[in-house]
């Protein structure tokens, strides 16, 4: 099939250097701290599972200032999982935040969301004491991840109980993630996963022209899953038709679903030219 030199563009991005110049990031050290616990004590000791699960490791630099960081969700369909930093994102002259979540059927919607909006709202308030930018945190993940960063940086609602304002985030950069209401809530409803619902739990239901930066990436749509590429198009086209000045979409030709090793260094460059574009 053949696909527009836009969405091609994705396969050739290969070497990016780090974020830090070259001399710097020689010279980078990074530290990681695991399981930091996102929820206050009070919320903790009121669910073992909650406790168990709401943890994230930090990745980052322990000799910089100000550098940026990716809150990063795993996928596994909102029922299984585990945080993990991936190799081709360190030594990069950022820091990492990789969030574990509470996951289905031992938590039900709206779990998920809550945790992850509370993880992203623990990185805002306390990166700076590790020496990184508040300003510069970028939300990401994969398939389920993707999900679930759709959702924070449109519906401005899970941020704002933590007093965070979703737009503060610098760039949305969501791989293969669902734009429908996810298919795991459905099956919760008792509904097929087959069948497409468009509510308060989808991304395209909170469309809005002055979300940050979003960067879509899908495998190619014939080996992606469930009409993934399809859904991350029509909430492109309708980012697009509602005056969102910074949108775009690759689809990474011959990769099946939500591939991560092509989809690092498009992240890289992502942070890079959004932070470019601030400066």
């Amino acid at each position: 099939m053949m696909r527009s030199p836009r969405l091609h563009l994705a396969l050739t991005i290969v070497g990016l250097s780090t974020l830090l110049p070259v001399s710097a990031a020689e010279r980078a050290s990074y530290d990681l701290k695991e399981n930091l616990a996102y929820y206050d004590e009070s919320v903790r000791a009121t669910d073992d599972y909650l406790a168990e699960r709401c943890v994230l490791d930090l990745y980052h630099p322990t000799n910089a200032d100000g550098y940026a960081t990716v809150v990063w969700f795993h996928g596994g369909g909102l029922q299984n999982g585990n945080k993990s930093i991936a190799e081709r994102l360190q030594n990069q002259g950022i820091a990492v935040a990789a969030v574990n979540y509470r996951l289905s059927p031992q938590a039900t919607s709206p779990a998920y969301l809550e945790d992850s909006a509370a993880a992203v709202a623990w990185v805002f308030k306390n990166i700076a004491q590790y020496g990184g930018n508040p300003d510069k945190i970028f939300v990401s993940g994969s398939s389920a991840g993707g999900y679930l960063t759709s959702m924070l940086g449109l519906d401005k609602s899970w941020l704002a109980a933590h007093d965070i304002d979703a737009d503060r985030i610098a760039g949305l950069i969501p791989l293969a993630g669902q734009t429908l209401t996810h298919f795991t809530i459905r099956t919760e409803r008792g509904l097929p996963r087959e069948r497409p619902v468009i509510d308060e739990l989808a991304p395209l239901h909170h469309i809005r022209a002055d979300t940050p930066p979003i960067l879509l990436v899908t495998g190619d749509r014939e080996m992606e899953m469930l009409g993934r590429y399809e859904e991350n198009a029509y909430f492109y086209r309708m980012l697009k038709v509602a005056g969102h000045p910074d949108v775009r979409l690759m689809e990474l030709d011959g990769y099946g679903h939500a591939p991560h090793e092509p989809f690092y260094p498009l992240l890289l460059r992502e942070i890079k030219r959004v932070l470019a574009k601030k400066n």
